[in-house]
C-alpha cells in the first residue's frame, strides 16, 4: 500500500518538461505520440517513470531489443485516454480491486456509470491500449503491451519480463 501512496503522490504533483517531451518526440513516431499524449498527464508521468526504469533494468542485464522496450513502456497505458479515469477514478480502481474484488469486477463486467466505467478501463486498458498500438501498425508494441498485466508465462519476450518489472515498481 506504501507503493500506492507513493504512486498517489507522484501522480498529483506529475509535471511533464521540455526535456520529456523531447524524449518523447525523439522515441515514438507522430502516431505514437498522439496515442502518448491523449493519455492524461499522470499516466504521460507514469510510463515515462516506467521507461526510465526498464531502460535501467535493460543497462543492469540487457535482453532483447532496447528501442523496442523504450518504445513499449512508453505506450504500455495508451488504454487509458484523458477523461477515462483521473487519478481519484484510480484510486477508487485500487481501493474496490483490493478491498472488494467481486464488486469490481462485477461492476467492469457491467461497464456503465462513473465506477464501471473506471472498472472497465482499470482491467482492459492493455488490451483497448493494444489494439490502438495494432490500429497504428506497431505490432511487436502491441504484443508485449497486451500482456503486461498477464500472469508471467514461459517463453515471454524479455522486453515484456523487463516491463512488468518497470511498471510493478512504479
Amino acid at each position: 500500500m506504501i507503493q500506492r501512496i507513493k504512486q498517489f503522490y507522484l501522480a498529483i504533483t506529475a509535471r511533464i518538461t521540455s526535456d520529456d517531451r523531447k524524449w518523447v518526440q525523439e522515441s515514438l513516431t507522430d502516431k505514437a505520440q498522439q496515442l502518448f499524449y491523449a493519455m492524461h498527464p499522470a499516466d504521460q508521468y507514469h510510463a515515462m517513470n516506467v521507461a526510465r526504469t526498464a531502460l535501467d533494468l535493460w543497462e543492469k542485464q540487457p535482453a532483447g531489443d532496447r528501442n523496442l522496450l523504450l518504445r513499449s513502456a512508453l505506450l504500455h497505458d495508451v488504454g487509458k485516454m484523458r477523461g477515462d479515469m483521473d487519478v481519484f477514478g484510480k484510486v477508487w480502481a485500487v481501493l474496490l480491486k483490493h478491498f472488494l474484488p467481486g464488486l469490481a469486477l462485477k461492476l467492469a463486467l457491467n461497464g456503465t456509470g462513473y465506477l464501471g466505467h473506471i472498472m472497465y478501463i482499470s482491467y482492459n486498458h492493455a488490451q483497448i491500449g493494444a489494439e490502438k498500438l495494432q490500429h497504428i501498425g506497431m505490432v511487436q508494441e502491441a504484443e508485449i503491451i497486451r500482456y503486461h498485466h498477464a500472469q508471467p508465462k514461459e517463453n515471454e519476450p524479455p522486453e515484456l519480463k523487463l516491463l512488468r518489472a518497470a511498471d510493478e515498481l512504479n
